[in-house]
């Protein structure tokens, strides 16, 4: 198959499914998409981000060893939204590890503060966020702030997800 090809050739759910089932649990396959996602041009990151996000749910294994390169492109400047909604749609279905802890964080509560982040993202940030508190408990307070300031603004998605991680750091 090639890679690149079958990503631009469809922009579709099928597509998508079909091209992270070829990927499987295979860590080159998986590596050539991370290649592609990083170094591609905008459509073809994006539409690569979505194949990460689905592969990332599926065999969370693949997305660890990758974690620098996937924080790295969600960082950049302009980069389209669904790149940052499936990178972080991924991170949180692992555990992230100590060392990038405090970047993840810092991305995530950059983007729930931000004005301009569109609600998946949020909604994303907010999922990695209190599985990190998990781990690092000293920054459940600070979670629970900005959730409590942002709950008056959201849509009803983001208001359910909000009642629901709050009702989660109340344990």
């Amino acid at each position: 198959m090639n890679l690149e090809n079958e990503i631009r050739k469809e922009h579709s759910k099928r597509q998508v499914v079909a091209v992270a089932g070829w990927i499987g649990t295979d860590p080159r396959r998986f590596a050539s998409l991370v290649e592609l996602f990083r170094n591609g041009d905008r459509l073809l990151s994006r539409r690569a981000s979505w194949i990460i996000g689905t592969c990332g749910e599926r065999h969370p294994e693949l997305i660890e060893p990758w974690i620098s390169p996937l924080l790295q492109k969600a960082k950049e400047e302009n980069v389209h939204p669904a790149v940052q909604r499936n990178v972080l749609r991924a991170f949180q279905f692992i555990d992230i590890p100590k060392r990038h802890r405090g970047a993840v964080v810092n991305l995530c509560f950059d983007l729930l503060s931000s004005v301009d982040a569109p609600v998946a993202v949020k909604v994303f940030s907010m999922s990695v966020l209190a599985n990190i508190i998990k781990k690092e408990p000293d920054l459940k307070n600070e979670l629970t702030l900005v959730i409590t300031q942002l709950l008056p603004y959201g849509t009803a998605g983001m208001r359910a997800r909000e009642k629901k991680i709050l009702k989660q750091l109340a344990q």
